[in-house]
């Protein structure tokens, strides 16, 4: 039997016109016995549809107010991560750190900046394989990660974890995580124990751009959104998802404006400049704690070293990572603003003797320590007794 023509499809916007001016027959009319369904609502029609931005709240005051001991304290901080990062590129050079190694300079103002702004006493921190900078950023005792990093019994994860995997369940510290993107969904259970236990705190959940195209990301993005999680996710965007710059791994470069699908306001960061940072993050928790739901914060930053220890990082000139660094340089940006407000080259350089100190002696502590028991191998498999 031959198939009657389809009938044409009335023009966007427009109902079909009835032949004849005759009236539609009702379904029941029909011999149907369903109500016919209420047409969805556009999204445009929808009041509660909004593409909900914070940037604009941010753009009101894009400094931080420190004091000047705020000031000083995040300059210890982030040249503590930078003269760590060196030392233990020099021990990985020296082959008494083994493994993969992923150095945090440049990026120091984007764990600084965010971190003080926590709550440690309530709020959790998670975080890819590049997590030595946010752990001492936290607080951690550089002699204990220093040991960790060196694989000796004394180090934070009993040198079991290595570089990429470092936790400090007592500081809320879950990781350091060594699978692309993991730590996002794993961020998502943290903000829904949080939920869950009516503590209050916020989970704050590190990952890269490239982690920003995995699916999970995705995935924890609309139930964070739907079940209105305190979490702050924070993109820190380093400019190449290991030896891919951005530009060409990702079609939407602004990741800020990723959580739009999902109704999750953005926020655009400069991730070199600490004082930018953590006048970010004084509103993107706010806007958590206030029970309005996630945050999607973009920090864009740049890592002078390679994505690892092996890698040459022959993707980019040197005269590129020589701007960033005259031009960027986090430290360096704040070393000016303490100068300008009355703290002299000398003062400046008696804390970076310090800190000189104390990591030489978290590497000497590291190298004198015992290596794990090798029945070690044998602990930490299991949750229960066994």
């Amino acid at each position: 039997m031959a198939r009657k023509p389809a009938a044409k499809k009335a023009p966007a916007g427009k109902a079909p016109a009835n032949k004849a001016g005759a009236k539609k027959t009702p379904a029941a009319k029909r011999g149907s016995n369903k109500v016919p369904a209420s047409p969805a609502s556009a999204p445009s029609d929808d009041p509660d549809f909004t593409l909900h931005s914070l940037q604009d709240e941010f753009e009101k005051s894009k400094r931080f107010d420190a004091s000047d001991d705020q000031m000083l304290e995040f300059y210890r901080q982030m040249l503590l991560i930078r003269r760590f990062e060196e030392k233990a590129g020099q021990l990985y050079g020296l082959g008494l750190i083994g493994g993969f190694c992923h150095l945090y300079i440049g990026q120091e103002a984007v764990a600084i900046g965010l971190q003080s702004a926590l709550d440690n006493d309530k709020d959790s921190v998670i975080t890819g394989y590049r997590d030595h900078g946010h752990m001492l950023a936290y607080g951690i005792d550089p002699k204990v990660i220093m040991a960790e990093l060196t694989g000796r019994e004394a180090g934070i994860s009993k040198g079991k974890g290595g570089s990429m995997h470092m936790f400090s369940t007592e500081r809320k510290f879950y990781g350091g995580h060594g699978i692309v993107g993991a730590q996002v969904a794993l961020g998502g259970g943290l903000a829904l124990a949080h939920q869950y236990n009516e503590d209050g705190g916020v989970c704050l959940a590190y990952f890269g751009d490239g982690a920003a195209n995995q699916g999970q990301v995705y995935e924890t993005f609309n139930m964070a959104s739907l079940w209105n999680l305190p979490i702050v996710f924070v993109v820190e965007d380093n400019q190449y998802a290991m030896g891919t710059a951005t530009k060409r791994s990702s079609a939407e470069t602004r990741f800020y404006r990723r959580g739009t699908a999902f109704r999750i306001p953005g926020m655009e960061v400069d991730g070199m400049n600490v004082l930018e940072v953590r006048a970010a993050a004084e509103v993107a928790f706010q806007h958590v704690r206030d029970g309005k739901g996630p945050v999607l914060m973009e920090c864009n930053t740049y890592r002078y070293r390679g994505h690892s220890m092996s890698d040459p990082a022959k993707y980019r000139t040197r005269e590129e990572v020589q701007e960033q660094r005259e031009q960027k340089d986090p430290i360096e940006r704040l070393k000016k603003a303490l100068i300008e407000a009355g703290h002299s080259e000398d003062d400046l350089k008696a804390i970076d003797k310090e800190i000189r100190k104390i990591v030489a002696e978290a590497a000497d502590f590291a190298e004198n320590s015992p290596e794990p028991d090798p029945s070690e191998l044998y602990t930490d498999v299991l949750v229960e007794d066994y």
